[in-house]
């Protein structure tokens, strides 16, 4: 028997955490830390379970913990009247389901050095490895060096912390529950947010990474970027300095689609917004006050109380399934059965995992709500947030136009946890300071265009130039792309030339990783980018390369068009040193191509045109036959019987002709035109 999916765990691990208010830790042998089971992609040789840490708050029934929380929330309340705080926009990078995870950009120190970290919710440190890494793996970028930064500060030893066996520095040390682990020191340092940030750099603390093991040493990512609560988060550190407003929101793209972007600081919320309440107090999660689930409109019978077992219902943006309490897990799986009876149940793309998965539905996604049903999640207050198959689904791997369940069974533990497949596609904002999280379906590849948020990359001209060049998009001293492109247009198709400072022998076997590079970076898949041409020019190498929108889109919009160019002319595009400094030669942008009557209706007219043809050439061939019939009849006449000479007593009248009088030749005729006319 197959194994069955790994429940999300609640397990006890070893956690050292390095506190600078030493009120909002309780150290003791009962204070354990919880983790969150990271899924990896679905299937493959890479695929592996991770857990991420998730920063335990006091007891609630310590008698400073009250007063901790509601003294932090305090201070930030006080923020909701100060003149608004400036926001971080970073995108986000990978795919959930082919990763595992997303990524977004953080520099860090001066001058900067670029990290590739996971976003999680879950987690409460940011770190990355240190160049003094003894036991670290091979990730996406560089180690961080601190004698390369002139702002680098170690975070000293001091009776807040825990101290190195020397007691000169903090540390932080981690170790889970299937052994991976991270530990190192805790330095301070500029944090850098990317050029289409608002937000200039500040100073923060971080892990430096001496030693990873298990998963963190065999993932691709350089670190991790703790969103959660605790003193040691980014977002805790930037809002208890009043840098930032308490809130951050994120947006996952959806299938097939990847990427995505995310906010540090307070937006304003857009029309339409569902908000639900989450108390830090209940759990030390991000939680949501899930009452019911609803198939195909259709309420699931179910008590209300099964969503709150344990830590209720938890959102956690490392995570990327759903994971639901038994009960409500079958009572789910029995309504999308009875939902799907014209599909066919087909086995999983891993048989070490009994996946529920359907064959028959069509691969454009867009389409499959035509098959598929919506999923209500219903909040205590009645509002609504509705789920449509891309939340709950992911492809199967192994056969074209199958989907299999996103949602399993959570084992014994009574927890809900609902992954970032939940939120495909879905603004999500938390509200920290009003204990609220939002959820607002869009289209997270076009986030800023949609919030009209200040500083969002700007739009593209509504007139085609086929031979831009960099000098058209040269950065302005605030670090922003200066454009002054009005109007709103659909981009089918964006090209560039790349010219590599890297032989061209050298770099033929290597085009492939490039495009999967080129692909990260510009925040889209590695089937959107497509080699055009590829020759030397010197020592150097020419490479065209065309974008093309996602499968399950038509077009760009001027605004994602305009950001792919801008990331390559403002050389925000990193590239691994192997190969070499590129520039940007020229650029070009295409609308899609225009789809006549013909285009739309090709499968008709093909069909026309082939039986039109069908029709001609029988038409042609029955009447060929015909007239040859008849040219068959008209040149053998038929003979009077009266006047006809049987052909068996023509051999012998010419016999005995030639034997008996010896006729000559030229007699012989006036004797045989007779015989053969009369024929």
């Amino acid at each position: 028997m197959a194994p069955s999916r790994p429940p999300f765990a609640t397990t006890v691990s070893i956690l050292f955490v390095i506190a600078f208010n030493p009120a909002d830790v309780v150290f003791s042998s009962s204070d354990v830390a919880s983790t969150v089971v990271l899924r990896p992609p679905h299937g493959g040789r890479d695929r592996h379970t991770m857990f991420l840490p998730l920063f335990l708050s006091p007891p609630t029934s310590s008698p400073n913990s009250s007063a901790v929380v509601a003294g932090r929330n305090s201070r930030r309340h006080l923020h909701g009247s100060d003149p608004p705080h400036p926001n971080a926009h970073m995108r986000l990078y990978d795919d959930l389901l082919r990763n595992g995870y997303y990524t977004t950009r953080l520099w860090i120190g001066t001058p900067p050095q670029k990290f590739a970290l996971i976003v999680d919710t879950g987690s409460t440190v940011t770190y990355v490895p240190c160049s003094t890494c003894e036991q670290c793996g091979r990730h996406q970028d560089p180690k961080f060096e601190p004698e390369l930064s002139s702002s680098y500060q170690p975070v000293k030893c001091n009776m807040e912390c825990t101290c190195d066996n020397d007691r000169v520095q903090c540390i932080y040390e981690r170790q889970y529950a299937e052994m991976s682990s991270s530990s190192g020191v805790l330095g301070d340092d500029i944090l850098s947010f990317g050029n289409e940030s608002e937000l200039a750099p500040q100073r923060a603390v971080f892990g430096c990474e001496n030693v990873e093991t298990g998963d963190l040493y065999s993932q691709h990512a350089d670190g991790i970027m703790g969103l959660g609560r605790g003193d040691l988060s980014v977002v805790d550190q930037l809002v208890d300095r009043g840098i930032i407003g308490d809130s951050f929101s994120l947006c996952y793209g959806g299938m097939d689609v990847g990427g995505g972007a995310m906010v540090l600081g307070g937006i304003s919320p857009p029309p339409g917004m569902v908000f639900t309440h989450s108390d830090p107090v209940r759990s030390p999660y991000y939680n949501i006050d899930l009452k019911e689930i609803h198939v195909g409109g259709r309420k699931l019978p179910l008590n209300p109380r099964v969503f709150d077992g344990k830590h209720g219902t938890v959102l956690d943006s490392g995570t990327t399934y759903a994971y639901l309490p038994e009960a409500a897990f079958l009572a789910f799986k029995d309504a999308i059965m009875k939902e799907l009876i014209a599909l066919k149940r087909i086995p999983g793309p891993d048989p070490n995992y009994n996946d529920i998965c359907f064959s028959g539905a069509g691969s454009d996604v867009s389409q499959l709500s035509k098959t598929f049903p919506v999923v209500d999640m219903v909040f205590a207050d009645g509002q609504k947030l509705s789920l449509s198959p891309e939340n709950y689904l992911f492809r199967h791997s192994k056969v074209r136009g199958a989907y299999c369940l996103g949602v399993f069974h959570n084992g014994k533990d009574p927890t809900t946890l609902l992954g970032g497949i939940i939120v495909r596609n879905t603004l999500v904002m938390y509200d920290r300071e009003h204990e609220n999280i939002g959820f607002w379906k869009t289209n997270c590849s076009e986030l800023w265009e949609r919030l009209q948020i200040a500083g969002a990359p700007p739009p593209v001209p509504s007139t085609f130039d086929r031979t831009n060049s960099t000098a058209d998009v040269s950065p302005t001293p605030t670090g922003s792309p200066q454009h002054d492109f009005p109007g709103q247009f659909q981009v089918g198709l964006v090209t560039f030339y790349m010219s590599l400072s890297v032989n061209f022998s050298e770099l033929k076997p290597h085009i492939t990783e490039l495009a999967q590079f080129i692909a990260q970076e510009l925040g889209v898949n590695t089937s959107q980018v497509h080699l055009l041409n590829f020759t030397a020019k010197g020592n150097d190498s020419l490479i065209r390369w065309a974008i093309r929108p996602a499968e399950s889109a038509e077009y760009f919009t001027n605004a994602t068009a305009m950001g792919i160019i801008a990331r390559l002319a403002e050389h925000r595009v990193q590239l691994p040193d192997t190969f070499g400094s590129y520039q940007l030669v020229e650029w070009n942008i295409e609308p899609p191509p225009t789809e006549t009557w013909w285009l739309q209706n090709y499968i008709v007219v093909v069909v026309a045109i082939i039986v039109t043809l069908i029709l001609v050439l029988s038409s042609s061939g029955g009447w060929i036959i015909w007239r040859q019939s008849q040219q068959a009849l008209g040149s053998y006449k038929p003979v009077d019987v009266d006047t006809a000479i049987p052909e068996q007593e023509l051999q012998p009248l010419q016999t005995q002709v030639d034997v008996d009088t010896a006729l000559s030749e030229q007699e012989l005729q006036p004797l045989r035109t007779p015989v053969v006319s009369a024929l």
